[in-house]
C-alpha cells in the first residue's frame, strides 16, 4: 500500500473513532481538538506528500493541529463562560430593577396625593 492510500483509511479510521466513542457532546475544546486534528493531519499529509512522505507529515501535523484546535476551542469555552456570567449578572440586575419599579409604584399608591 502506498503513502497516498494510507492516509485517507488512517484519517477515516480517526475519524470514525473519535466519532463512535462520544456519548456525550462534545465540549468546544473537544470539538476544536478533533477538527485542528484532522486540518493539520491533511495538511501535513499534503505537505509531506510534496517530500514523499504523506502519512509522516500526517502523523506529525495531526498532533500538532490537535494541540492549536485544542487551544482555540479552550478559548472559545473560556469567553463563552464569561459571556454566561455576563448574562446572569444582566437578568440579575433586570429583576432587580423590575423589583424597585414595583416598589416605587407601590410606595406612590401608598403617599398622599399632594
Amino acid at each position: 500500500m502506498s503513502n497516498s492510500q494510507v492516509l485517507p483509511i488512517f484519517l477515516v479510521a480517526v475519524l470514525l473513532t473519535g466519532s463512535v466513542g462520544c456519548s456525550a457532546p462534545l465540549s468546544k475544546r473537544e470539538q476544536g481538538g478533533l477538527i485542528g486534528g484532522g486540518i493539520g493531519a491533511g495538511t501535513g499529509a499534503i505537505i509531506g506528500s510534496t517530500v514523499g512522505h504523506a502519512a509522516v507529515g500526517a502523523l506529525i501535523g495531526g498532533p500538532v493541529g490537535l494541540i492549536a484546535g485544542a487551544l482555540i476551542g479552550d478559548q472559545l469555552m473560556s469567553q463563552d463562560s464569561r459571556q454566561d456570567a455576563q448574562q446572569r449578572q444582566i437578568d440579575q440586575n433586570q429583576a432587580e430593577l423590575e423589583r424597585l419599579r414595583q416598589e416605587n409604584e407601590r410606595l406612590r399608591r401608598r403617599s398622599p396625593e399632594r
